[in-house]
C-alpha cells in the first residue's frame, strides 16, 4: 500500500492558457495541485466532497468539482481556474466587474463556482431565465448573500455581454 501512496506521474496541463508539466502523486487531487503546487490560492477547499462548488474549475470548458478530480486523469487537459478569468491586463471580465457591481458576493468563498458555472450557462445559453439561472448555479452554496444578488449579478453580466462588453479570458 505505501508503494501506490508514492507512485508518481508527470502531467501537462494547460492552466489559464499556461503550460505546465509536473510530476506529481498520482493520487493528487486537482485541487491540491492548484492550490499546493501552482499557488493558485483563489480554488477553494470547501468540504472535499464536491458538495459545494468552492472548488470548481472548468475543464476542457465544462465545469468541474477539482476536490474530487484526480490531476493525473487530465492528460493534456485545458483548465480554466477563478484566476483565469481575469482580462490579460488583470482588470476584472464583464462577469467578475457585474458580480463585484452588484454585491454578487459577501465572503468570496463560492465565487469559483459561481463565476465559472456562469460562464459555462453564457456560453451555451445567452439569455437565460431565472430558472436557467438557478440550475446552472445548484451545484454551488452561498451562506452569506440568499443568492438574490447573485442572480441579480448574472443578469447584469447578460446585460453587459450584450452590449458588446469583453468576455472572460481565454
Amino acid at each position: 500500500m505505501e508503494d501506490m501512496l508514492e507512485d508518481t506521474v508527470l502531467v501537462n496541463l494547460r492552466i489559464n492558457g499556461r503550460l505546465h508539466e509536473l510530476e506529481i502523486p498520482a493520487h493528487k487531487s486537482l485541487l491540491d495541485l492548484l492550490r499546493e503546487d501552482l499557488n493558485l490560492t483563489g480554488t477553494h477547499m470547501g468540504c472535499m466532497t464536491g458538495h459545494c462548488g468552492a472548488c470548481t474549475v472548468s475543464i476542457d470548458g465544462r465545469v468541474a468539482k477539482s476536490c474530487i478530480t484526480l490531476a493525473a486523469t487530465l492528460g493534456r487537459a485545458k483548465i480554466t481556474t477563478i484566476e483565469g478569468l481575469t482580462q490579460d491586463d488583470g482588470t476584472l471580465s464583464a462577469l467578475q466587474q457585474a458580480f463585484w457591481d452588484n454585491a454578487g458576493f459577501q465572503c468570496g468563498y463560492c465565487a469559483p463556482g459561481m463565476l465559472l458555472c456562469t460562464v459555462e450557462l453564457l456560453e451555451t445559453n445567452p439569455d437565460p431565465s431565472d430558472a436557467d439561472i438557478d440550475t446552472a448555479l445548484a451545484g454551488n452554496l452561498c451562506r452569506c448573500t440568499g443568492y438574490q444578488s447573485i442572480r441579480r449579478a448574472v443578469k447584469a453580466a447578460i446585460t453587459t455581454t450584450k452590449e458588446g462588453a469583453p468576455q472572460a479570458a481565454e
